[in-house]
């Protein structure tokens, strides 16, 4: 495949915006379609970006005009839309979770583990620079056996009330980014602890969810995660990692937009705030998600999740809200 990878679009809200952002950066690519049952979204992101214009999925798939698809929509139309994918021999990439019910996404297991269609989920996380780094240093043996694993991520405000009923609750939407972190370090996840508290939120807690979470992974080899989630953070967005080994520890830091810092009589080494959201912070990570998902397309080696990632995250995510609930330590086989 030497041409523009012509690529579709299911969804046209913030993450499919983000999305189509990203492919016109790419120039190994180009927006065929855009498909949205909310027509005018489709119409408004075909203006901007280009491509033809479907609110029906099988009008997409049936031109012959995708060599790829990108799937960006609600999370209930996931699996069937990964399904008509796979079936059309349709490379996807379909952002997590794959499904907010594991009996789905098992249902769909054993024609994506047969079929030789790329099947990627879109935990862009993986893609940062400088949490790749960190991974290629650890990996290096640079702090020695890799013991204890922290991950922080903390949004700068609570999402609206209206989206917290579809969402899954915070771990499936929120958490699971971050248990998917802690496979890409430790992927023998094996027992699941999480704590969760409703301390800030009124909405939060009238929808039944937590806003204020803590998870504890075991490894098979005795190493322990620790996952920090919370629905606010007044200083902006909070994203960091750090790896201690049996020799050291490696730290990634939150970023912001400048590096001037501030002496004077009140403070020392004052600094702006962090980068607000996940937009501004991950905005190179989703760029590379793209491309290295594109390589795929292509039949070259990608470091891309799989669809075994996302049904192992979802697990994960299951088991630390089974845990949350009842106070019980969930053992847990991903391999099963």
């Amino acid at each position: 495949m030497t041409q523009q990878i012509r690529v579709g679009l299911f969804g046209t809200g913030r993450i499919g915006q983000v999305h189509a952002m990203s492919l016109a950066t790419l120039e190994e690519a180009t927006l065929a379609w855009v498909c949205d049952p909310f027509i005018e979204g489709a119409k408004q992101t075909a203006a901007e970006f280009g491509g033809r214009v479907s609110d029906d999925p099988q009008e997409v798939f049936a031109s012959g005009e995708v060599d790829a698809v990108i799937v960006a929509s609600p999370t209930a139309t996931h699996v069937d839309l990964m399904e008509k994918s796979i079936d059309a021999g349709v490379p996807v990439l379909c952002e997590k979770p794959i499904d907010l019910e594991i009996s789905r996404v098992d249902a769909l297991r054993a024609k994506a583990a047969a079929s030789d269609v790329p099947v990627a989920l879109g935990f862009n996380k993986r893609f940062d620079r400088h949490f790749v780094e960190l991974k290629r240093r650890v990996a290096a043996d640079e702090i020695g056996a890799l013991e204890q694993l922290i991950i922080t991520s903390r949004d700068p405000g609570e999402p609206p009330a209206a989206y917290l009923p579809q969402s899954g609750g915070i771990f499936r939407d929120m958490t699971i980014h971050d248990l998917d972190m802690a496979r890409y370090f430790i992927p023998d996840i094996v027992e699941v602890s999480a704590r969760g508290a409703n301390v800030f939120s009124d909405s939060i807690r009238t929808a039944g969810d937590f806003d204020s979470t803590v998870v504890t992974l075991r490894g098979s080899k005795d190493e322990l995660v620790t996952i920090l989630n919370s629905r606010h953070s007044a200083y902006g967005y909070d994203q960091r990692i750090e790896a201690f080994g049996s020799s050291g520890l490696l730290q990634v830091a939150n970023k912001n937009d400048s590096l001037v810092r501030h002496w004077g009589a009140r403070s020392v080494e004052g600094i702006g705030p962090y980068q607000n959201f996940f937009l501004e912070r991950y905005a190179e990570a989703y760029r590379l998600e793209v491309a290295e998902f594109l390589r795929a397309v292509r039949g070259l080696p990608s470091r891309s999740p799989g669809f075994e990632d996302g049904r192992a995250a979802l697990i994960l995510a299951d088991a630390a809200e089974k845990s949350a609930r009842t106070g019980a330590a969930i053992r847990v086989d991903l391999s099963a």
